[in-house]
């Protein structure tokens, strides 16, 4: 495409008479014109411009949602297609994307349109929540085939350097002990070892009896992490040496734990937005305490407090001293960067809670070094 082409693509339809012959668009250019005008042709709303598409012009208005979106999955790249429907969500607010069904069946399945559907799956009814559920699903099956294996990989156990494994693992393979075992078949005129059988060390598994308790905060800000706490909560529910609790909370506090091993149940029965009442969470928490030596509090938070510091801190404190461990884990933006206030944060890790901000891989190392 030519530079000149580009331009007129970025600067929309009022730019062609500036750019004279350079301004005009055929074929395809003119589809993807179009396309894009439908939706950020909304800019000019309310700037005292006149829609004038022009005598035969096939103009946004011509154009149903459904087939501006069918247009925009044909004409562009799958990297701009998600960044064009999530304006379309985010900045235009066009929630018929998600609450036609015709639309949503069109919309690619990711995590960008798995934080939409959980904003709005309130107003979503009958078919269009059916629908909504299943794409949820797909999504989150997604994002824990990503973090299943490595995370399981590491909670599941060490590596036992005194027993070998019939299971052929190649993280797990014993380079030393396979050349002792073949040293007999040392072929001295090519001065090689013909390797005959391979050795894997074993895997000890854990059986401490550890207590995992994530609480969650929902307000609006926290769907990322939302996202990836009930994902986490779901690998953990399946690892048979330990037992874990998800609590989400804003100003009310929701036990969800019977749920814990589908992280889809989770997130249908999640409320984003409302206030924080981060306290009365962790008060909630200390009473599903049994043996404090053996349990794991993950406070998932911005640390922005709604209610009471000194609560918070007298609550965090209490178990502390309780010899909880304890990890506070600063909420992600979209650029994995961490967003929190700093202040609450200092003031719990001076009472003895660990302030990290860590993806859901480095949680399960994290939680190694704790448990060891």
């Amino acid at each position: 495409m030519k530079p000149a082409d580009r331009w007129r693509l970025v600067l929309g339809r009022y730019a062609e008479r500036g750019l004279g012959a350079n301004g005009l668009l055929s074929g395809q250019q003119s589809r993807m014109d179009r396309a894009l005008d439908y939706l950020y042709g909304r800019e000019y709303k309310g700037r005292g411009l006149r829609e004038d598409p022009g005598p035969g012009s096939l103009g946004p208005s011509q154009l149903t949602l459904v087939d501006w979106l069918g247009e925009v999955r044909e004409l562009f790249p799958h990297d701009t297609v998600e960044v064009i429907e999530k304006h379309a969500l985010d900045r235009y607010g066009l929630t018929e994307l998600v609450t036609d069904p015709k639309t949503l069946e069109r919309l690619e399945p990711n995590q960008q349109l798995l934080k939409t559907l959980l904003t709005l799956k309130g107003h979503l009814k009958g078919d269009v929540l059916h629908l909504a559920r299943r794409i949820i699903r797909q999504v989150v099956e997604e994002i824990r085939r990503r973090l299943e294996s490595e995370v399981r990989r590491t909670l599941s156990g060490r590596l036992n350097r005194f027993r070998h494994s019939p299971m052929a693992v190649a993280q797990n393979f014993d380079p030393a002990g396979t050349v002792r075992r073949n040293l007999k078949n040392y072929d001295r005129e090519s001065q090689r070892i013909v390797v005959e059988q391979l050795r894997f060390f074993e895997r000890n598994t854990r059986r401490l009896p550890w207590d995992i308790i994530l609480c969650v905060d929902q307000s609006g800000s926290m769907v990322d992490s939302v996202i990836h706490s009930a994902v986490m909560a779901g690998i953990l529910a399946g690892l048979p040496a330990f037992r874990t609790r998800i609590v989400v909370f804003d100003t009310s506090v929701v036990d969800l734990s019977d749920h814990a091993d589908d992280p889809v149940e989770v997130l249908m029965r999640v409320q984003l937005g409302g206030g924080t009442d981060i306290a009365r969470a962790v008060r909630y928490c200390s009473q599903l305490v049994e043996n404090p030596h053996r349990t794991v509090l993950v406070l998932v938070t911005d640390f922005c407090e709604g209610g009471s510091p000194g609560e918070l801190v007298r609550a965090v404190k209490t178990l502390a001293e309780a010899r909880v461990k304890l990890l506070g884990l600063a909420s992600l933006d979209d650029q994995s960067q961490p967003v929190y206030d700093h202040a609450m944060a200092e003031s719990l890790a001076a009472c003895g809670m660990e302030i990290a901000a860590l993806t859901p891989q480095r949680l399960a190392h994290w939680l190694v070094k704790v448990i060891s």
